[in-house]
């Protein structure tokens, strides 16, 4: 598609999100809105043997309900990111492709980002080198100040929101770990996608949007 795309920031995004941003040449992230929280800027979901997780990335909180997300803090008063990554192995050690990605995925649940944003931006290039995507992301210059004729996405794309107003994602379903324990989950964190599919995730995110 020839249109510009806005996103939120997103930590381990969805395949929505991922589908998106593949569709697009031109794609600009959103660095002047304020903080939202419960949704994907600093979480994502995943599935384990109980259902589905959601792993949240504590913020630091004191600062007002205004701070602009390119400003905003990472929080490391609680030892979430040992959890988180042991919750991940836990939920994904036997998926075909886990062991494919571990050793680059490893170091985010290790070293101290100081914040969210640019934290997001790392694993997202690492993600997109994984699927070997190569349109880069554009960051806005003020939150007014979006081109025109853009696909804004910025809160469409949200755990808040379980219909999507997007209706032309339409997850293309896949093997998923726990496929025999329940029905095909759509629209999980792309590390769902990425541990069962590999390099074949790159034609699951192109076949679930259609235009």
């Amino acid at each position: 598609m020839g249109i510009p795309l806005l996103l939120s920031t997103a930590y381990f995004g969805p395949v929505h999100y991922y589908a998106r941003y593949l569709h697009h040449p031109e794609v600009y992230l959103e660095q002047y809105e304020n903080f939202t929280k419960q949704t994907y800027r600093n979480r994502c979901v995943i599935l384990a043997g109980n259902g589905q997780v959601s792993l949240v990335l504590p913020v630091v909180k004191g600062r007002g309900p205004k701070t602009l997300i390119k400003d905003l803090e990472i929080s490391y008063d609680t030892e979430w990111q040992r959890n988180q990554w042991q919750t991940i192995v836990s939920a994904y050690n036997s998926s075909p492709y886990f062991e494919y990605y571990q050793d680059e995925l490893l170091p985010f649940f290790e070293k101290k980002s100081r914040f969210l944003m640019d934290h997001n931006i790392e694993i997202h290039e690492m993600l997109c080198g994984f699927m070997e995507v190569k349109n880069k992301l554009k960051l806005t210059e003020d939150f007014e100040k979006v081109p025109e004729n853009t696909l804004n996405l910025r809160q469409a794309i949200s755990p808040k929101v379980k219909e999507t107003l997007d209706t032309a994602f339409q997850p293309k379903p896949y093997i998923q770990v726990f496929s025999e324990k329940f029905d095909f989950v759509p629209n999980l964190s792309i590390l769902d996608l990425l541990f069962n599919e590999g390099p074949n995730a790159y034609d699951v995110l192109m076949e679930s949007i259609t235009l």
